[in-house]
């Protein structure tokens, strides 16, 4: 059993990138040996700022012979096929194969070979530059006068087989045992041998830790130190953590300080500086539970004065981007948000769709519309989605995209705007992902469903919906954000009325072109007509993507998709309710009468469809009372127990008490069942046959009053 040890050293990889490649590295490497006949114990693989290091423990000296087997002709086969035959096995002749006998197919020729093993040497020998030269990047390039493509320039190989350097070269670079450590702590060279030396010696006075876990275990560590003598309390930030992780080599965790008067701009511009262009930790005071004048840096290396000075080089740095914020703070401040406001009439939001501008006006609208259905001041909905995307110009989210919304607030709650109005404008956007949390205030509810609402009714009007896995305008994402808000405020409205209310809104001009689903001449069918087509189009289809969306969702809750399609079989597009029918029925469905009266449903549904394929027109057969009186009991029975049922879904469906409609439509079960075993549907007087087949059309209509039982699987 050998140990093979293998190191790419390049230029910085950017951190983003390492744990994948790391990923990479191991999977294509032990392909290729598993490809090439090879066992091994145990592989591992690390990866750091300079380096991508893989391991194999345990990997076979060399790959077993294997014996192939070639099928020829049968004996006495024509000489062609024979010829054939023994240029495909590489015989000289026929004499060199073997007879075998069958006892179904008789006598045929078999062609044996035996294909040696290969030493491991040589098979890593191959693999390593392929796997060099084929290894995907997220973005890679080339450098000097070479072909060889790499993240950053490749600049050494270590392949070491059992202490034994496994010759090779890719792009003039070949292997060998050396590697380099820290840039300024312990650069080297070190010569290795194998894991355990090359571990020892980097991580030893190479001063490099090999493993990210190890680098994040060290981080949080420093971290939780610095906190602890400084009463501070880390704001917690996976993502940064992350990156640093893949920043330093030897990290090493600094405490700075910043000028306290920078506390007085919003939290979010100080940690957003912060993070995004110095890659600093912010932390809050434990007294007070506010931002703290301190942030948290993680150096690679380790600094004599125990990193005073670069706290304060750092700390030099943050304040002069501090500075910039406070500037672009009190300029913003000084202009009104409905000044900036009227600056995005001039930003194109979407050629079809006119300007930013025009989208707070249709959003302004929608807002208004449903601020009643979400228990909002249409007023104040109104002002918020009017001011909502003013921010977008302001010079701080200029620099700080991600502030958008955040900063809006600010402004507002400066300008002395109601505080509702104020959180609308930071939350509209919201949810942005499933992470993210949806807003609960009337106000920001009305005016968060209108802005995404706005914008799929538009996309969907000019026919730009999501393809594939292409979304470039996010549709999925803003559905799924109706679908959360919707269901977790408890929202009550019809999607296709709210669309038929917002499509005159959108400003597509139906008399300019055919807009989806539409050929022909307009002039000829008229714009009356066009515009319904479009109306037709949009309330049918977008509450399908919504129906999808929400499949989603409780997929992820575990509840079944088909019962989705049950409900929405039924035409119903009132998410809030949809759910509750979703729920009842799965309840249903896991009881014993749910079960049986599913079973008999499909039952009848099969006769009906036998009917239907041999060319019996059912629609429009209505039940007749006298001739149920003259068959037999059990067809009465049902009859009476549907004509009870019917009546009394009435009040539970009518107070959205699904859970006691599925109780009245258990009484089914027994009637239909002794109505399927008991009585000759396809009775040979055609009236009778009729009005039976009716009979199992109204069980069918009845069922269909709570969902379509068509569409459950299983």
């Amino acid at each position: 059993m050998s140990e093979l040890l293998i190191e790419l050293f390049s230029e910085e990889i950017p951190a983003r990138m390492q744990a994948k490649a790391e990923a990479d590295l191991l999977a294509a490497l032990t392909g290729k040996l598993k490809e090439a006949g090879l066992g091994w114990k145990n592989a591992f693989a690390v990866s750091g700022p300079r380096r991508l290091t893989a391991v194999i423990e345990g990997l076979d000296a060399r790959s077993v012979d294997v014996r192939e087997e070639k099928k020829g002709p049968k004996v006495g086969a024509p000489e062609q096929a024979v010829a054939g035959f023994l240029r495909g096995a590489g015989l000289k002749d026929i004499s060199e194969a073997q007879v075998v006998s069958d006892p179904k197919k008789g006598d045929f020729y078999v062609a044996y070979s035996t294909v040696p093993g290969r030493d491991a040497k040589d098979v890593i020998a191959e693999a390593v530059p392929a796997i060099i030269r084929e290894f995907h990047w997220p973005k890679s390039m080339r450098w000097g006068t070479g072909e060889l493509r790499w993240v950053r320039p490749l600049q050494g190989i270590v392949c070491v087989l059992d202490g034994k350097i496994v010759p090779l070269e890719v792009g003039g670079v070949a292997s060998g045992n050396t590697t380099e450590g820290h840039r300024v702590h312990g650069r080297g060279p070190y010569t290795v041998t194998g894991w355990a030396d090359y571990k020892a010696q980097l991580e030893g006075k190479g001063h490099v830790i090999l493993s990210r876990e190890d680098r994040r275990r060290m981080i949080l560590e420093g971290i939780a130190r610095v906190c602890a003598s400084a009463g501070l309390q880390w704001i917690e930030d996976k993502g940064l953590l992350e990156e640093v992780t893949g920043l330093a080599e030897w990290p090493v965790v600094v405490l700075g300080q910043m000028d306290p008067d920078f506390l007085d701009l919003p939290p979010e511009v100080i940690t957003l500086s912060m993070r995004t262009h110095q890659k600093y930790f912010a932390a809050n005071s434990k007294k007070t539970g506010k931002l703290a004048p301190n942030f948290i840096v993680v150096a690679n290396i380790s600094a004599s004065d125990g990193g005073k000075k670069i706290a304060e080089g750092n700390a030099r740095v943050l304040s002069a981007r501090l500075s910039d914020a406070r500037f672009f703070w009190e300029k913003d401040k000084a202009t009104p948000l409905e000044a900036m406001g009227e600056k995005l009439k001039i930003i194109a939001f979407k050629e079809e769709l006119g300007s930013l501008g025009d989208k707070v006006e249709r959003v302004a609208a929608l807002a208004r519309e449903l601020a009643p259905k979400v228990g909002a001041d249409p007023d104040l909905a109104e002002r918020a989605a009017r001011l909502a995307k003013a921010d977008l110009v302001s010079e701080m989210v200029g620099e700080f995209p991600e502030l958008q919304g955040v900063m809006g607030r600010y402004y507002a709650l400066a300008a002395g705007e109601d505080a509702r109005v104020a959180d609308a404008i930071r939350d509209h956007y919201k949810p942005q992902g499933p992470s993210d949390s949806v807003p609960t205030d009337p106000v920001s509810i009305a005016v968060a469903l209108a802005d995404k609402l706005d914008t799929l009714v538009g996309f969907w009007a000019i026919d730009e919906k999501p393809t594939g896995s292409k979304d470039p305008f996010a549709l999925r994402r803003a559905a799924l954000g109706v679908v959360r808000l919707v269901l977790e405020n408890k929202v009550r409205f019809s999607l296709r009325e709210t669309f038929i209310l917002h499509m005159d809104n959108t400003g597509v001009d139906v008399s300019a072109s055919g807009p989806v689903g539409f050929s022909g001449d307009v002039a000829e069918v008229g714009v009356i007509q066009v515009r319904k087509n479009l109306y037709d189009y949009v309330t049918a289809d977008l509450p399908a993507f919504f129906a999808d969306r929400l499949k989603q969702v409780l997929r992820d809750q575990g509840k079944r998709h088909d019962l989705i399609d049950a409900v929405f079989a039924l035409g119903e597009d009132d998410l809030v309710l949809i759910v509750k029918r979703v729920e009842a029925l799965a309840a249903f469905l896991a009881t014993e009468d749910g079960a049986t009266l599913l079973a008999g449903y499909r039952r009848a549904a099969n006769i009906l469809k036998a009917e239907e394929k041999k060319g019996a027109l059912l629609e429009g057969l209505t039940v007749d009372p006298a001739l149920i009186a003259k068959g037999p009991a059990e067809e009465q029975a049902l009859w009476k127990a549907l004509s009870e049922a019917e009546a009394a879904l009435e009040a539970p469906l009518k107070a959205e008490d699904f859970v006691g409609a599925m109780s009245v439509l258990a009484g089914l079960r027994g009637p239909v069942y002794a109505y399927l075993d008991g009585v000759m549907v396809n009775d040979s007087d055609a009236k009778v046959r009729e009005n039976r087949l009716a009979l199992l059309l109204a069980v069918r209509g009845a069922l269909h009053k709570v969902a379509d039982f068509s569409k459950i699987e299983g």
